[in-house]
């Protein structure tokens, strides 16, 4: 059985991951090369449970797992996942857990300036949200510059597309070089 591949799409809030991991998709589909994809988000979406509560890891691993297993059970390999702190080395463990010893990690921390989030936040937050999402963005884009490891990709956002963007993500996982005899395999 060929090993796993995860492609971890990290960065602070308003600064794309959703976005640019749907568009990698896009283009991997065009491209038929098998792959699924998880937003880490709604792996713990679960309340009460605050921001570094050890149960919210628990579970956003259990659930993790749970889903990773019905993908890997229909033979796929590669996984796109988008969260804030999924770059960082420590989430690597739980992925090494979840999807095997030997997964092939490709860290990607998208960035972006106060200006750019905070536009892109206000269009989002239109609830009661925007002023703790912009303060715990600029504490995540601290903690994402001086905690991602050195062999993470970092790609800036500021004023490009979102196509642009994802062809340079996808090209960090060199998934789009291959053979098609390796791609048409999950």
């Amino acid at each position: 059985m060929k090993h796993a591949e995860v492609l971890l799409i990290g960065g602070r809030a308003g600064v794309g991951k959703t976005t640019v991991g749907w568009e990698v998709s896009a283009l991997l589909n065009a491209a038929r090369v098998p792959h699924c994809v998880i937003e880490g988000d709604f792996m713990a979406q679960a309340h009460p449970a605050p921001e570094g509560d050890p149960r919210r890891r628990k579970l956003a691993e259990r659930n993790l797992a749970a889903v990773w297993s019905n993908y890997a059970d229909l033979g796929y390999r590669r996984l796109i996942y988008t969260h804030t702190v999924s770059v960082l080395a420590e989430a690597e463990d739980m992925f090494r857990r979840v999807m095997g010893a030997d997964v092939e990690v490709v860290r990607v921390l998208l960035t972006a300036s106060d200006a750019t989030v905070g536009e892109r936040l206000a269009g989002r937050e239109l609830g009661s949200e925007l002023e703790h999402e912009l303060r715990s963005s600029a504490r995540k884009a601290r903690l994402l510059d001086q905690q991602t490891p050195v062999d993470a990709v970092r790609v800036a956002t500021d004023g490009r597309s979102v196509v642009d963007i994802a062809r340079e993500v996808t090209g960090a996982t060199g998934w789009l070089d291959r053979t098609d005899a390796q791609s048409s395999h999950r």
